[in-house]
């Protein structure tokens, strides 16, 4: 296996491990992937022994390994910017009583980083810390593609098929009407879309070169999303995106 296979094959099984919270067995890190449980294995004892990956001795899961924490925690000082985005995901929990996240992209998906959940008792768990979707799904996916130029939106259509696991409601067309909303209000709408009564919605938060990098979202349960309060709780997702990519500006050109 050529070099550079192996390291996209090996990045593919530590992405799946990431969005496991419970821990993958190599069965389920094989289904996963779509790499062979042969390969899969030979790949997470691979990783152990640097450290990469880490096993639940009692139930043979797979995790992610002590040594990522560290090199997380050496890069986190030019890339970690939950800590700037711990106050607007607060800010918005308080002020709406519904769950709050701040997700960050990461080539075509977004990634869940943080979640605080408001007082509303009834909550959705659609979004997680550590979930990942393809732009296009969930509200901060969708906001994040219709923000970015049309060049590019179009290339993504064009190759990626989202109905086969997110259904008809993912399809070019149906996306393509959605992005044209989200541009006209600038904030994405989530009406149920991926899990049956939980909406979410999102706004995003720009980098230094004026690109969408992450998302602000909120979620809960249909009825509290109705018609007359989607203004309300756009205009606090804006107000928090805004001043939020104004910090990250403002601390990357510290850094610089």
């Amino acid at each position: 296996m050529p070099p550079s296979h192996l390291i996209g094959r090996s990045a593919v099984v530590l992405r799946a491990l990431s969005s496991a919270g419970t821990g993958l067995s190599t069965s389920e890190v094989a289904r996963a992937t779509g790499i062979a449980r042969p390969t899969a294995h030979r790949l997470l004892v691979a990783l152990l022994e640097e450290g990469f990956t880490d096993r639940d001795q009692a139930n043979g899961n797979w995790y992610l390994g002590p040594e990522l924490y560290l090199l997380g925690a050496a890069a986190s000082a030019r890339y970690d910017v939950t800590q700037q985005a711990k106050a607007s995901v607060h800010q918005l929990a308080v002020a709406t009583g519904e769950s709050a996240f701040f997700s960050a992209r990461r080539g075509e998906e977004t990634v869940c980083l943080l979640r605080e959940d408001g007082d509303f008792p009834i909550r959705s768990f659609v979004l997680y810390e550590g979930a990942r979707f393809p732009l296009g799904v969930v509200s901060a996916g969708l906001v994040v593609l219709s923000l970015l130029p049309d060049r590019e939106i179009e290339d993504y259509l064009g190759r990626t098929d989202l109905t086969g696991r997110w259904g008809q409601a993912h399809s070019p067309a149906a996306l393509r009407e959605r992005i044209a909303r989200t541009r006209e209000l600038g904030y994405a709408v989530n009406p149920g879309l991926v899990v049956e009564g939980s909406w979410g919605m999102a706004a995003a938060v720009f980098d230094a070169a004026g690109e969408p990098a992450w998302a602000l979202t909120l979620t809960g349960v249909e009825s509290r999303f109705r018609e007359t309060r989607l203004p309300q709780l756009g205009a606090l997702l804006l107000k928090q995106a805004h001043a939020l990519t104004t910090e990250l500006r403002r601390r990357r050109g510290s850094l610089h």
